[in-house]
């Protein structure tokens, strides 16, 4: 030892003297005191000798400390040898001296450990090692995790409308019902009653039809369609559903309810398929009353309700396939609030977040417990004329928010928009007509409140027949209809081109933006539909009682796609990317699942910029998306998987009363940019 420090004392006055830096430092150890230096904090230490500086001695490094990376050499000991650490506790020095010089050496860390902070066994500090404090290890899994931050804003849009796309000439039918499916494909269709459409079933087959005279005849003319979301073709189907009631089942598969003279008691099933040889199969007696112009609703427990329907003033359930029911249930909702000209058909129906269903005709609301069948509360009248078909107003529920700790009851508030006055459908049915101008106004509850009152706020234009979508951002979407008249063949007037943006979180007087209109009018019998890519299909539209290409307002068979203003493509370098192949799909309720997804590694998203949303994709027709409801989840941690690799760890819904069982296309927002959706299924 002895020798040794004969050594230094020789060899350091000569580093002095060739102006050679000497440099000790010790990253990612704590700092040991020394009466000799000067601490700065917690920097590392440096002994460096810069001749350039007045020949100053420099014993601290301004640069913070930072851990090594992986692979690292450590520096030699005395013996020029690596000091490692033994699971995880320092080994003893040479010869069983502390330290050289006074210097401690400098641990050498585990690849494995990098970056890593070391647990406190039973939660007690460990006893140092030569009265050197150890270094802190972060757990592997912790590498990365995002702090909590307050989020930074939405990336602007300007003044960006939205754009319209024409992207099917023909798609064979015309849309008077819709629903995407979860591979990617829809199901459009409208009437067989018609025994025309633009394309005919496949091999030349015709099928036996009887008039209204009881005489023969056969139908060579598909009235459904299978519509590719990806190629915009489609496939023929042999379907009849006129004015029908749909949604998708827990299990993923398409369900028909109701219809039009033989479809008024069936139950139809269809499972999506991409080999080009699915079909429906039919139960034409599965429900105990006729349901025409009915509403289909999946429940928290994952049965489906119909209610309502054409001289049907009651509710029943859908039975297990194959089987019938035999009775229904009257509902003295449907009864009292049928005018001469009904204005209750297609009843607003939600599936509220306390397990209760929401139900609401012409003007009218009320509880309904789905345990009991009885009504367990009555809301307010919502003022101002009828809401439901002919009058054909509009409703969604708004974004359902939820938290980690989430109150026994979560908030959720129905919208209810347009219509029309009670005698409008008599008015333009006479002659001469008088098409009466549609409602201008919208009425929002909290369904969940004790003591609920209606919030009335006004649209830009007047609105009946038009649909009301929620997208990924949590904006809504109102789109299509008229602005004057009623829902029927010839009783509407004045196209609403003009498609306008909700946004729910703004003061009531600012909710409400204009967009780019369309040229095509989308009055009667139209539909749409939220994409997984994000844009808006928009299709159908029939007010003639057949294929008329020459009307006033034709027979619609085109298809446009609407692109919302988060689409705009200076926004693209922000979109979030989902890895589906390293993300869970299969989620329940209440627990955490991962989602990865890329960014653009200029972005550095902070906890809160990120949110994850899923979509029941809904059943549109006639002006209403049946089933339909966004839900925002909770995330509880964000963590950086490598470069503009993230992967966000969310909640799932926690019961099926905030998200009933089945199928939903769920997006990553990144600060008002949405990913394109990715399927993901909700298990009872």
């Amino acid at each position: 030892m002895a020798a040794l420090h004969i050594k230094l004392f020789c060899i350091l006055p000569l580093l002095f003297a060739l102006g050679i830096n000497a440099q000790w430092q010790w990253r990612g150890l704590p700092f040991v005191p020394n009466p000799l230096v000067e601490h700065h904090g917690h920097h590392g230490l440096d002994f460096n000798f810069d001749p350039n500086d007045g020949g100053q001695f420099q014993l601290f490094n301004p640069e913070p400390v930072t851990s090594k990376a992986a692979g690292d050499n450590p520096k030699p000991n005395a013996e020029g040898k690596p000091q490692p650490i033994a699971g995880g506790k320092p080994q003893p020095n040479v010869g069983g001296i502390p330290n050289v010089g006074g210097i401690p050496k400098p641990a050498v860390i585990k690849a494995e450990d990098v970056n890593a902070v070391q647990p406190i066994a039973g939660g007690k500090p460990q006893p140092n090692v030569g009265g050197i404090p150890k270094p802190a290890v972060i757990k592997a899994e912790d590498v990365n995790v995002v702090p909590d931050a307050q989020p930074q804003p939405n990336f602007p849009i300007g003044n960006n409308p939205g754009a319209w796309a024409l992207v099917s000439n023909d798609a064979g039918v015309s849309a008077m019902h819709l629903n995407v499916l979860p591979n990617n494909k829809a199901i459009m269709y409208d009437a067989s009653d018609f025994h025309i459409s633009n394309i005919k079933l496949p091999n030349n087959e015709c099928l036996p039809w009887n008039n209204n005279r009881g005489e023969a005849g056969t139908d060579c003319f598909a009235h459904a369609v299978e519509y590719d979301l990806d190629k915009n073709t489609v496939r023929p189907l042999k379907f009849d559903a006129w004015c029908s009631s749909g949604g998708i089942l827990p299990d993923g598969r398409f369900i028909s309810t109701g219809g039009w003279v033989n479809g008024y008691r069936s139950a139809r099933y269809i499972t999506a398929c991409n080999d080009g040889k699915c079909e429906f199969k039919e139960y034409p007696t599965a429900l105990a009353e006729n349901r025409w112009y009915a509403t289909q609703l999946t429940l928290a427990d994952g049965r489906v309700i119909v209610v309502g329907g054409r001289k049907a003033y009651s509710i029943e359930y859908v039975p297990p396939e194959g089987q019938e029911n035999k009775q229904s249930i009257f509902l003295p909702l449907l009864d009292e609030t049928t005018d001469m000209d009904e204005n209750n058909l297609y009843p607003f129906v939600h599936q509220s977040t306390d397990g209760n269903v929401f139900i609401f005709a012409n003007d009218r609301s009320v509880l309904l417990d789905p345990k009991t069948n009885k009504v367990i509360k009555e809301f307010p009248k919502l003022d101002g004329g009828s809401r439901n078909y002919p009058a054909s107003g509009m409703s969604a529920l708004l974004p359902i928010e939820l938290n980690v700790q989430n109150p026994p009851v979560i908030p959720v508030d129905v919208l209810v928009c347009g219509g029309n006055k009670p005698d409008a459908f008599k008015l333009s049915a006479q002659k001469p007509p008088v098409f009466v101008p549609a409602l201008d106004d919208c009425g929002r509850l909290r369904i969940t409140d004790p003591n609920p009152v209606w919030e009335k706020e006004v649209m830009p234009s007047r609105r009946v027949m038009g649909d009301m979508l929620n997208l990924p951002t949590g904006e809504l979407l109102i789109i299509n209809g008229a602005q004057a008249g009623v829902s029927a063949w010839w009783q509407a007037e004045e196209p609403n081109f003009t498609p306008v943006m909700y946004n729910p979180k703004l003061p009531n007087g600012q909710r409400f933006v204009k967009m780019a209109p369309t040229t095509i009018a989308r009055m009667y019998h139209s539909s749409s539909a939220v994409l997984p890519n994000g844009k808006i299909l928009v299709a159908g539209s029939n007010t003639n009682p057949g294929y008329d290409f020459k009307a006033k307002y034709p027979t619609e068979v085109r298809v446009e796609t609407f692109t919302p203003p988060y689409m705009d493509k200076a926004l693209d370098i922000h979109r979030p990317e989902i890895n589906a192949q390293a993300s869970d799909n299969k989620l329940k309720y209440g627990a955490p699942f991962g989602v990865q997804f890329k960014l653009n590694e200029q972005d550095k998203p902070t906890k809160a910029d990120i949110k994850v949303t899923v979509y029941a994709v809904p059943f549109t027709t006639h002006g209403y998306s049946m089933n339909q409801r966004l839900v925002v989840l909770a995330n509880t941690e964000l963590k950086a998987e490598g470069a503009g690799l993230y992967r966000v760890t969310a909640l799932a819904p926690p019961t099926g009363a905030v998200a009933p069982p089945g199928s939903y296309l769920l997006n990553v927002v990144h600060r008002g940019v949405p990913s394109t959706g990715v399927w993901v299924t909700i298990n009872q």
